[in-house]
């Protein structure tokens, strides 16, 4: 799967002819825009390669470890893991002034949730599908 979702982005960028941009430049809501996607596709490959489902209960199983209060609990489950750098993209991501929030979420547990969903999407634009997995692991661990 991992080495999929790097030829992916790299087939993307070829097939448009999109140019080399700085990630750090990115808006940590723009971040967090498409690691939301990163994140759903990585829990949803989990789901279905535990074998066939019906398509109904994998969403719902999905959806209770891909809403705001799961993924707040995973970065608090994978924070002392973080580097540096990783806090930071995290940090920025959960300070970012969003227009939204989620119906069912306190406002603490949906900023820790963009914080979240904007380090993924930093560590898929930097090609680290590895990181992301490390951490999508021991963020859906059990305690």
């Amino acid at each position: 799967m991992e080495k999929s979702i790097i030829d992916l982005m790299a087939g993307i960028k070829e097939t448009w002819e999109l140019p080399d941009v700085d990630v750090r430049t990115y808006s940590p809501l723009v971040l967090a825009y498409i690691g939301d996607a990163v994140y759903e596709v990585v829990v949803r490959s989990l789901l279905v390669g535990r074998g066939n489902a019906q398509a109904n209960r994998l969403h719902k199983e999905a959806s209770t470890l891909v809403n705001a209060g799961a993924q707040s609990a995973s970065l608090e489950r994978i924070r002392e893991e973080l580097t540096e750098e990783e806090m930071q993209v995290f940090k920025r991501g959960r300070n970012a002034n969003s227009a939204t929030m989620a119906k069912h979420a306190t406002m603490s547990d949906y900023r820790r949730a963009t914080g979240f969903e904007a380090l993924m999407g930093y560590l898929y634009l930097t090609g680290r599908t590895e990181r992301i997995l490390e951490l999508a692991k021991k963020g859906l661990e059990e305690d």
